[in-house]
């Protein structure tokens, strides 16, 4: 019965006052951080501190401990908060409102005519990202394409029978088109990481992999993997190159 309350409410609904054309009929799941927005910039280094900063205050342990902690449970879950959870019984709300307790508006950093381009995307657009659903939402805001998100799936949404279940989760992916009500060959995954692109494939889902040439992590990842269908650099990308994804 808590397993079925859980699951009952999964995304945050953005109203909107009328529907995007749904152009192809394809749906997009934007990741947000480093595919919408660039967090390289400014916000990964504040999430870093945020992270080993609740770890440390709620766990009463100094830094270096903390940051153990978290190296261990990201690379055990793809989470810190879930390891956090099972390990220590923190309140997930309370971990990820700390973790992301920062203004983001003067760290937000993206393409220029953003909301524009993803108003000329047909098609409907759900955000799902693994980070907490206030930090999504104030990027978002602050870059005016809010509205344009029919829901918002923050990692709080992403729990299968009371347990938490993030990208690259395939079975997170499937229960994401049940409640979408899309079948996972009109729905295209739209993200940075290569892993979570990895999982949507074997759900079935068409990706879009966001490259950043340049960076220390694109290097390793010059030749476009058999799961990828689209390399893009940003959404103008998207827009002129999206062909290979109808049909």
């Amino acid at each position: 019965m808590l397993a079925r309350r859980q699951l009952s409410r999964p995304a945050a609904r953005v109203r909107r006052s009328r529907r995007e054309p749904s152009g192809d009929g394809l749906l997009w799941l934007f990741d947000l951080d480093n595919t919408l927005h660039d967090t390289s910039h400014a916000i990964f280094p504040r999430i870093d501190a945020g992270m080993t900063r609740a770890v440390s205050e709620l766990l009463e342990v100094d830094a270096d401990t903390a940051n153990g902690f978290r190296t261990k449970y990201w690379k055990r879950y793809g989470a810190t908060v879930i390891g956090m959870v099972r390990h220590h019984g923190v309140d997930p709300q309370r971990f990820l409102h700390r973790s992301h307790d920062f203004d983001v508006r003067p760290l937000v950093r993206a393409e220029k005519g953003l909301a524009h381009k993803l108003k000329r995307l047909p098609g409907r657009k759900v955000l799902l990202t693994n980070a907490p659903l206030h930090y999504a939402r104030a990027v978002l805001r602050h870059l005016g394409i809010l509205r344009h998100f029919d829901a918002l799936w923050g990692i709080e949404q992403m729990r299968l029978h009371g347990e938490f279940r993030p990208k690259p989760s395939s079975a997170l992916l499937r229960y994401v088109l049940a409640h979408e009500g899309v079948p996972a060959r009109r729905a295209v995954l739209v993200e940075d990481t290569l892993d979570n692109l990895r999982g949507a494939r074997r759900a079935g889902v068409r990706t879009v992999h966001v490259y950043h040439p340049g960076t220390p992590f694109a290097r390793a990842h010059r030749h476009r993997p058999a799961y990828v269908d689209l390399r893009v650099n940003c959404v103008t990308d998207l827009l002129l190159r999206r062909r290979p994804l109808r049909g």
